[in-house]
């Protein structure tokens, strides 16, 4: 069997394994609106780019609201010259998306773009079926310097940037400031290590009141290890060679899992399972005091939540200095079966997207990070900044992050499925197993995973 085809059997297992668990990206996001599919519109035929232009296919993942926003970006573009014309167009879910670009990858039919989620990235590299973003950066002689250095890093291997950041988050943890008045804690000083959330859960606990809480989501356990400085993987979080085994079940991550385990026993934990509304309106009706949460989904929870929300960094272990946090979110990768003339305009709308006016809209329109820094300085921005302080603190946060591998976080090409076995492990110990056999399951069910796609894929 030839390796492209064994490759092409490992991807349609790979991609079944994301149907089966969600993403930061495609679930931490404000509820997109749904928007009714008339018979009208479906014999709109949409508007050809004219044959003068250089007509450039973007495949995305936004739906609802988000990809209203994706699309009001596109047309300012497309309005701003004349050479280029962007034809944007919604592929369903991130796995979907994934599908659909495999099944054209290096053919004629691929699009220019593609947008792919975070942990998608080691996936991508490996395709085969794409440019890297680092080889138009060289040749047009782009300041990439300009743009947040803690996210580039995600999606920079071996110094060499490969995709183009787009709509990135990290968590926060997000508080009722009304209940922590209410018990005498300092509203506008939240709890910051791990000892001091379960001294303020216990305060904050009630009869009809959680004082903590974590979705189950394996994003969140690698936050818990990325502050703590330790790795997910071996071999550097797979960045100076192949990852080969699973970090995350040792003492960083025993201490995250026992830490969890102690408010559990002690009535003071709320699991409100997997699903993000879930415990966003467990949240809203005063059923927990804290959690964490996606930053792109801060402003949705201030506007609706009926008392004070504040906002603070991701808890880290008090043994340890914090490290920092590992974005979420997607990035837009080039394909490299386009040709060279597609590819320039292309990276002329990858340039676009970056610059501070377009960075700051987005910002406001989503939830999301700015790539370019510079676009927080835009006035639009400052307005909303002061209106909603809460939006600063994951901001903060981000910029405090120390440069490493922990913080860069993981490249695995099964992450998706190690994700569902972390999550597992959390559920399983909050119903009564230890948190070392727990993790240590998890870990082997990772490493397996690992070693079948390491020889799969020929590496």
């Amino acid at each position: 069997m030839g390796r492209k085809l064994i490759w092409m059997l490992f991807v349609i297992m790979f991609v079944g394994v994301f149907a089966g668990c969600s993403t930061e990206e495609s679930t931490a996001t404000p509820e997109p609106v749904k928007t009714e599919t008339t018979e009208e519109d479906n014999n709109v035929e949409e508007e050809a780019p004219s044959e003068d232009k250089v007509s450039v296919e973007f495949w995305h993942g936004m739906g609802g609201e988000l990809g209203e926003a994706l699309d009001a970006l596109v047309d300012q573009y497309n309005d701003s010259q004349d050479g280029v014309e962007v034809v944007s167009e919604y592929q369903g879910s991130y796995e979907e998306l994934l599908t659909k670009f495999r099944s054209v990858g290096g053919t004629a039919d691929a699009p220019a773009l593609v947008q792919v989620f975070e942990v998608g990235t080691k996936y991508m590299i490996d395709s085969g079926y794409i440019t890297p973003v680092q080889e138009w950066i060289d040749k047009d002689n782009y300041d990439a310097s300009k743009l947040e250095g803690n996210i580039l890093s995600y999606y920079t291997v071996d110094g060499s940037l490969y995709s183009m950041p787009f709509n990135s988050s990290t968590p926060v943890l997000l508080y009722n400031k009304d209940a922590f008045e209410e018990v005498g804690l300092d509203p506008e000083n939240p709890p910051t290590t791990f000892n001091e959330i379960m001294e303020a859960a216990e305060k904050l606990t009630t009869d009809d009141r959680y004082g903590f809480s974590i979705l189950g989501h394996g994003w969140f356990f690698e936050q818990l290890l990325s502050t703590q400085g330790a790795d997910y993987v071996n071999n550097d979080n797979g960045r100076s060679d192949i990852a080969t085994e699973a970090m995350f079940n040792g003492e960083e991550g025993l201490r995250a899992f026992e830490w969890i385990n102690d408010m559990n026993k002690a009535g003071t934990f709320g699991y409100f399972g997997s699903n993000w509304d879930d415990v966003r309106a467990a949240f809203q009706a005063g059923q927990v005091a804290m959690y964490l949460d996606s930053s792109a989904g801060t402003r949705a929870t201030v506007d609706n939540a009926s008392f004070e929300v504040g906002s603070g960094f991701v808890p880290f272990a008090d043994e340890v200095e914090r490290n920092g946090v590992i974005i979420g979110g997607g990035s837009i990768w080039m394909a490299n079966g386009i040709s060279e003339e597609e590819q320039a305009a292309a990276f002329d709308f990858m340039k676009f997207l970056q610059t501070p006016e377009i960075q700051a809209e987005w910002h406001l329109a989503t939830g999301y990070f700015a790539i370019n820094p510079a676009a927080y300085d835009e006035a639009i921005v400052s307005e909303v900044h002061e209106e909603y302080p809460q939006l600063r603190v994951p901001i903060e946060q981000l910029q405090a992050t120390k440069p490493g591998t922990a913080t860069q976080g993981a490249l695995i090409s099964v992450f998706p499925e190690s994700r569902q076995l972390v999550v597992t492990a959390l559920e399983n110990m909050l119903q009564g197993m230890e948190p070392k056999e727990a993790l240590d399951q998890a870990a082997e069910g990772t490493n397996r995973a690992i070693e079948i796609a390491n020889r799969t894929s020929g590496q």
